[in-house]
C-alpha cells in the first residue's frame, strides 16, 4: 500500500514569518511578537491602556488639545531628567542629586538674570557649564576615587539644596526675561494661511512621520542584509500603522490649540540624539557593556572609569537644562523647586524598562516611563484624586513595573 507522504509532511513556513489563516493569522503574529518583545512593548501597551482608561473616566477631558499641550509642558523637565537617569542606571549607578541640582541651577539663573541683569543666552550657557561642573565632580569621585554613586549623589542632594537656600536666601526670585520664559511656556510661531490648524506643527508632524517610516524600513532592511531575525511583514506593517496613527493624532491635537511647545522640539532633539548614541555610537555600546558585565568590559578594553565620568557629566548637563526649563515654566526660582524630581526620574527609568542590575534600557523607554507617570498624574488630577492616593497609585505602578522586569528575566533565564 502506498503512503501519501505529502499529506503528512507540513509545508515549510514562508520566509519572513507569514502566519496561517483564521485565528492563527495576524492575531497569532501579534501575540507571538509581543511575547518575544515583552520588555520592549509591555509598557508601551500599558501607556496606551492608561490613556484609554483615563479618557473614558474623565469624559474625554484627557485628550482635549489644551490638556495634551499642558501635559507636555508639565512633564518636560522630568522627561529630560529621565533620559540622563536612564544612562546612569544602564551604567549600573544611581543619581539622587538631580532634583537639588535643578533647583540650584534655577536659582543661579535667577541671580544672573534678575539680580545682575545678565542677558539670558549668556546665563543659559553659564548654567549649563555649572551643571557640567557639578556632574564632573560627582563623576570623578565615583569613577576615579571609587566612592559609591549612592553616597556621592546623596551628599550632592544635600549640598545643592543648601546652596539653593543660600543663593535665594529662602525667598522666591523672578520674573525671568521673556526669552528664557519661552523655554518652559513658549510655542512655535504661527505661519502661513489660516487653516484652523497650526501650520508649522502640521508640517513638522508630516516630516516626523516620513522620518519614522524611513527609519523603520531602513532598520528592517539592514537586519535582513545581516541575516538577523526580523518581525513578520504583517506585524511590521501593523507597527508602522500604529506609529503613524499615534504621531498623526498628537500632531492634530497640538495643531488645533497653540501648536507644538518649544520644549517639545528640544525633547524630540534629545530623544533622537541620545537614541542614536545609545544604538550606534561607541560610547553608548560602552555604557551597556560596563553596566551589563563590568569585568568583561574591562577585559575588552573599555575604559570604564572614563565612561562613568562622562555619564555623570552628561547627567549634570541635563539636570541643568531641566532646572532652566522648570524655572522658566514657573517664571521664578524657588528654594523648594525640584523636590522629588530625582525619584520621578528614577521611577520613569524603571517603569520604562531599565534593570536594577544595569546593562538594560533605552532612551525611548525612559520617555514612555515618564509619560506613564505624567498621564497618571494628569488623569488623577482631572478626577480630583487626592495627593495621598496619587502617591499610593504611583508607588504601586513602580512596584508592578520592577516586578514585571524580574519576572521577565527569570522567564528568559529558564
Amino acid at each position: 500500500m502506498s503512503t501519501d507522504v505529502s499529506a503528512k509532511t507540513p509545508a515549510p513556513a514562508p520566509p519572513g514569518g507569514g502566519g496561517g489563516g483564521g485565528g492563527d493569522g495576524l492575531l497569532g503574529l501579534v501575540l507571538g511578537g509581543l511575547r518575544r518583545n515583552m520588555r520592549q512593548y509591555g509598557m508601551l501597551i500599558a501607556l496606551g491602556l492608561i490613556v484609554v482608561l483615563f479618557e473614558i473616566w474623565t469624559g474625554g477631558d484627557l485628550l482635549l488639545p489644551r490638556n495634551v499641550s499642558n501635559l507636555v509642558l508639565q512633564n518636560s523637565y522630568i522627561l529630560i531628567l529621565a533620559i540622563g537617569m536612564m544612562l546612569v542606571i544602564i551604567a549600573g549607578h544611581i543619581d539622587l542629586s538631580v532634583g537639588s541640582l535643578t533647583a540650584f541651577v534655577g536659582a543661579f539663573a535667577a541671580v544672573l538674570t534678575v539680580q545682575h541683569g545678565l542677558p539670558w543666552p549668556i546665563a543659559l550657557v553659564l548654567c549649563l557649564l555649572v551643571g557640567a561642573a557639578a556632574g564632573s565632580v560627582q563623576g570623578f569621585l565615583i569613577a576615579y576615587l571609587g566612592i559609591p554613586s549612592f553616597i556621592v549623589t546623596l551628599a550632592g542632594m544635600l549640598l545643592f539644596r543648601g546652596l539653593t537656600e543660600i543663593l535665594l536666601k529662602g525667598q522666591t526670585l523672578g520674573p525671568f526675561p521673556d526669552g528664557l520664559q519661552k523655554m518652559g511656556n513658549g510655542f512655535l510661531p504661527e505661519t502661513g494661511p489660516d487653516t484652523n490648524y497650526h501650520n508649522l506643527t502640521l508640517l513638522l508632524g508630516i516630516v516626523l512621520i516620513a522620518a519614522v517610516v524611513w527609519q523603520e524600513v531602513r532598520a528592517r532592511r539592514r537586519q535582513r542584509e545581516f541575516t538577523l531575525d526580523v518581525v513578520p511583514v504583517k506585524l511590521f506593517a501593523l507597527k508602522l500603522v500604529a506609529l503613524v496613527a499615534a504621531i498623526l493624532v498628537l500632531t492634530l491635537l497640538l495643531a488645533s490649540y497653540k501648536g507644538a511647545p518649544i520644549i517639545l522640539i528640544i525633547l524630540a532633539a534629545l530623544v533622537v540624539g541620545y537614541g542614536y548614541v545609545m544604538r550606534n555610537a561607541v560610547f553608548g555600546r560602552h555604557i551597556y557593556a560596563i553596566g551589563g558585565n563590568l569585568p568583561a568590559a574591562k577585559l575588552s578594553g573599555v575604559k570604564d572609569k572614563r565612561v562613568t565620568f562622562q555619564v555623570f557629566l552628561n547627567m549634570g548637563v541635563l539636570a541643568a537644562l531641566a532646572g532652566l526649563v522648570v524655572a522658566a515654566r514657573l517664571n521664578a526660582a524657588s528654594p523648594k523647586a525640584g523636590v522629588n524630581f530625582e525619584l520621578e526620574a528614577i521611577a520613569s527609568s524603571f517603569i520604562g524598562g531599565a534593570s536594577m542590575s544595569g546593562g538594560v534600557g533605552t532612551v525611548l523607554g525612559a520617555i514612555i516611563g515618564g509619560l506613564v507617570l505624567g498621564v497618571l498624574n494628569n488623569g488623577m488630577n482631572l478626577l480630583s484624586v487626592g495627593t495621598d492616593w496619587q502617591q499610593v497609585i504611583k508607588g504601586l505602578a513602580l512596584l508592578v513595573a520592577v516586578g514585571f522586569d524580574v519576572w521577565n528575566k527569570r522567564k528568559s533565564g529558564s
